[in-house]
């Protein structure tokens, strides 16, 4: 009976993915229309030969460890899969949700229509997809308190509030992070999401996760701060916790990508240096890690499906 249920509701997984790739062309589509070609000439013209090279080396770097986040997950669901793979659903399933949003459909249908010609059940990706968030969050937390500590005055100066702000902000997630690694230190931990149970990484993994995830932030970061204006005297730390206060804004915005949100954020809290050359900054970062991968991961996916194609028509 089984069987006869999976083989009747095949057509599921390949439908969700058509839809969704057909949603990302149209919203490439809008997103490119509104670009306007003098304000990217500009912004191409003020940027340097090297702040390119490495905006488009951190970018790469980025999407790397993001790999690592479904590596650490397969390995702690007992998933042997080939790495190629890994980096394939990986790499496409971010670029997609990045630029869609709602990351847990969008790119848990991107991962499944990948694995599951490996075997990999939905249950299985479901659980894949959660353990790669919880990475990011982790990750999220640990550079969140290091910036706010190391760079206490800086980052009040750019939030324009107290020292002491700051410092309260970071002890209370310093103390919801140390809260998190004392639970999952202390036994085996289950989160239940909609009727399933999840069992969550120990304090090894966790800890693994939460380096993993606080380097591919800071790789993401400097994306856009090397293409900054030169000369701004602004450290990275202080940099870094404005970014992740705009990523965290453009989440709870639900808005794909931040869209709009990331980037009034980060102009508010560069206000001090010049407006149209951080705006272009912005909209070089837009494109460099949010457009570029979201193209080519399209094409990924296309040559993918075309690949799957020709080895059924050849069996």
């Amino acid at each position: 009976m089984p069987l006869r249920k999976r083989s009747r509701w095949w057509w599921l997984g390949p439908l969700a993915s058509s839809v969704i790739f057909i949603a990302s062309l149209v919203v490439l589509y809008y997103i490119v229309r509104e670009i306007e070609p003098g304000e990217l000439a500009r912004a191409f013209a003020n940027a340097s030969q090297r702040q390119l090279l490495l905006a488009l080396g951190f970018t790469a770097l980025s999407y790397l460890l993001l790999t690592g986040y479904d590596a650490v997950a397969l390995r702690r669901l007992g998933l042997s899969i080939p790495y190629r793979t890994t980096a394939l659903a990986s790499f496409t399933s971010y670029s997609v949700a990045f630029t869609l949003g709602f990351p847990i459909v969008t790119g848990g249908t991107v991962r499944y229509w990948i694995y599951s010609a490996k075997g990999v059940r939905a249950s299985e990706v479901a659980s894949l997809t959660v353990i790669a968030g919880l990475t990011f969050w982790l990750g999220l937390g640990m550079i969140l308190c290091a910036s706010l500590f190391y760079a206490t005055d800086s980052v009040a100066q750019l939030a324009r509030t107290s020292p002491l702000v700051v410092q309260a902000v970071g002890g209370a997630v310093t103390l919801g992070t140390l809260g998190y690694l004392f639970w999952v230190a202390t036994g085996e931990r289950t989160l239940r999401v909609s009727g399933w149970n999840l069992p969550l990484p120990g304090l090894g993994v966790t800890l693994a996760q939460m380096l993993l995830g606080a380097a591919e932030v800071c790789a993401a970061a400097a994306v856009l701060y090397v293409l900054l204006p030169g000369g701004h005297n602004l450290p990275y730390e202080s940099f870094l916790a404005a970014y992740i206060f705009a990523c965290l804004i453009g989440i709870a915005s639900h808005a794909p990508g931040g869209l709009g949100v990331f980037e009034a954020t980060m102009l508010i809290a560069l206000s001090r240096l010049p407006f149209e050359q951080v705006l272009g900054a912005l909209l070089l970062f837009r494109i460099i890690y949010y457009i570029l991968p979201f193209i080519l991961a399209l094409a990924l996916l296309a040559l993918n499906e075309m690949i799957r194609r020709i080895r059924r028509h050849e069996l």
